[in-house]
């Protein structure tokens, strides 16, 4: 479904493409600039933090199991909803193009799997003995994650969400929206509301208050944003 009307997106640091119409993406985006923004993080922990200093390295090993996390839950609700939900109205009105670019979604998580893993392992590695070796192939697994992740984030920002303008409406997406959010555990919720908050522009925080709400933003205020950033601060003081 076309639509003229349009809502006016939010663009953060990073971000490919905003496209414009009727559905509010601003979730997708929030979604985006944390996995970026971590993945920077990860990069320059990494390479400054000494491999002797075991505490950090855990610190960091238990983040990037929560940032894995994250992404996983988010990738899993983009193949199990939105991208079939996007390819049965692409199957009807659109092009050999669009379905091209959405079945590209899918098979562009499986590339990213792997390399998960093996950040996954390095940091697991780093977490138990000081190992430069070990380093050195962690430093070289999270620049291809944060490349090809960032290739993936752009050409979804570029071209998948632009079909979601042409073809969902509000009332479709905030469905889909539901059913994502439904997979996510209540356990999560204090890590990811802080997350998503951390380190966002004004104009950011801003869309972010007035897609959570008033009282998600109170609860991260007063029950959240502190343990957040002291274990932000934890993990990534050398960064």
């Amino acid at each position: 479904m076309t639509s003229t009307r349009t809502h006016g997106q939010l663009t953060l640091p990073g971000q490919a493409a905003a496209p414009d119409g009727p559905v509010d993406l601003t979730p997708m985006f929030l979604m985006h600039h944390a996995f970026r923004r971590d993945l920077a993080a990860f990069t320059a922990a990494v390479d400054a933090t000494p491999v002797t200093d075991r505490r950090t390295w855990r610190a960091l090993d238990l983040r990037w199991r929560r940032f894995a996390t994250v992404l996983h839950h988010h990738h899993t609700g983009e193949d199990r909803y939105i991208w079939p939900a996007l390819l049965a109205a692409v199957t009807d009105g659109g092009t050999a193009a669009d379905r091209a670019t959405l079945d590209a979604m899918a098979a562009e998580h499986g590339e990213i799997d792997p390399m998960l893993e093996a950040c996954a392992r390095g940091f697991a590695t780093l977490a138990e003995r000081a190992d430069e070796a070990a380093r050195a192939a962690l430093a070289d697994d999270l620049t291809r994650t944060r490349e090809r992740l960032g290739s993936h984030l752009g050409h979804e920002e570029r071209d998948a969400l632009a079909l979601v303008q042409r073809f969902l409406t509000p009332e479709d997406w905030a469905g889909l929206d539901e059913q994502v959010s439904s997979g996510y555990p209540a356990r999560l919720i204090p890590f990811t509301l802080a997350w998503i908050m951390y380190g966002l522009p004004a104009e950011g925080r801003a869309a972010a208050a007035g897609f959570l709400g008033r009282a998600a933003v109170m609860l991260w205020s007063v029950a959240f944003r502190r343990a957040f950033e002291r274990t932000e601060r934890a993990a990534f003081r050398y960064a």
